[in-house]
């Protein structure tokens, strides 16, 4: 895989002697065989990974930042909601369910999804429609590792995705039963394929939280965030371009593909600059094209009206 490397290093996201200390831990901890786990028991793939820095030259995120301030609907709408009322959830045992033009199709559980795969910490710049942005050390792998363990069929070119639907587990769906539940998301195939598309299992050297999405979630760093789906389980290789929730609720408002530009604004947020999280009282910054990977995936979109494709 090409390293598309920034200048933000992950001893910018967290202290650097909380950094250092972590990092002999894990070493440590890795040559006793007794590193860290992702997840529960059903999630028991070793904590060992590779960092490589994808972010591009912005402010960073302080880790209690990232984790509390949050939308994830199925838990309430304030920013807040999530980190108070995703403990409900319960992510083990867990499996996905992998559907469509696919060679392999069926109900895979976590260990078996994840056998084989290398993880990854990857730093991400992530960008809401709200115009507010984070720096994020993700852990994870390219979506991809899961489509070709599936065997994506010569027919397939969109991907599709589901969020967990347990109303008695995520009050916020009770809260909300207008909402289009349960909460979908879809890809291009291209787009699923590049590198850049990720799977995270954890973030800051530890576990996914549940209100960031555990145990797995999507992460698509050139897009709006709403577009990196949480909690996935079902995954579904289509010939036709699947409906997304948002794009349902106001499809003027929320278009397919959803990437990043300053020059197409929201009807209610100008998206030609955004508050960086974490950033104080001065922490605004123009937006770049693509959230700033425009060098890795402009070609995606080559020829595309990016203001009628929005």
């Amino acid at each position: 895989m090409a390293l598309f490397r920034g200048n933000l290093k992950y001893s910018d996201v967290t202290a650097k002697a909380d950094f250092l200390n972590r990092r002999q831990i894990m070493a440590g901890a890795a040559g006793l065989g007794t590193a860290p786990f992702i997840g529960g028991a059903a999630q028991a793939k070793a904590l060992e990974y590779t960092t490589t820095d994808y972010s591009v030259d912005v402010d960073t995120t302080p880790k209690d930042d990232a984790t509390s301030y949050n939308n994830y609907y199925e838990f309430g709408t304030d920013k807040g909601d999530p980190a108070k009322n995703a403990h409900q959830m319960k992510t083990d045992p867990w499996s996905v369910e992998i559907g469509g033009l696919v060679d392999k199709p069926g109900n895979y559980g976590l260990n078996d999804l994840l056998s084989g795969i290398a993880l990854e910490e990857r730093i991400y710049r992530f960008r809401c429609v709200e115009a507010w942005s984070m720096v994020v050390p993700w852990i994870g792998f390219s979506l991809s590792e899961i489509l070709n363990k599936a065997g994506v069929q010569s027919g397939g070119k969109y991907v599709a995705f589901q969020t967990l639907n347990r109303p008695e587990e995520m009050p916020g769906i009770g809260w909300n039963p207008r909402f289009p539940w349960p909460y979908v998301e879809g890809l291009r195939m291209d787009e699923a394929m590049h590198p850049l598309s990720m799977i995270a299992t954890g973030m800051y050297g530890e576990s996914l939280p549940n209100q960031n999405g555990a145990p797995l979630r999507l992460v698509v760093p050139w897009k709006y965030g709403f577009k990196s789906i949480k909690s996935i389980v079902k995954i579904t290789v289509t010939e036709k371009e699947p409906p997304t929730t948002w794009n349902k609720l106001a499809a003027r408002e929320y278009g397919f593909y959803s990437n990043v530009n300053p020059e197409v604004d929201h009807p209610r947020w100008s998206q030609a600059r955004e508050r960086v999280i974490g950033g104080g009282l001065f922490g605004k910054r123009d937006t770049p094209m693509f959230n700033g990977y425009g060098a890795e995936v402009a070609s995606l979109y080559a020829g595309m009206d990016l203001k009628k494709n929005f």
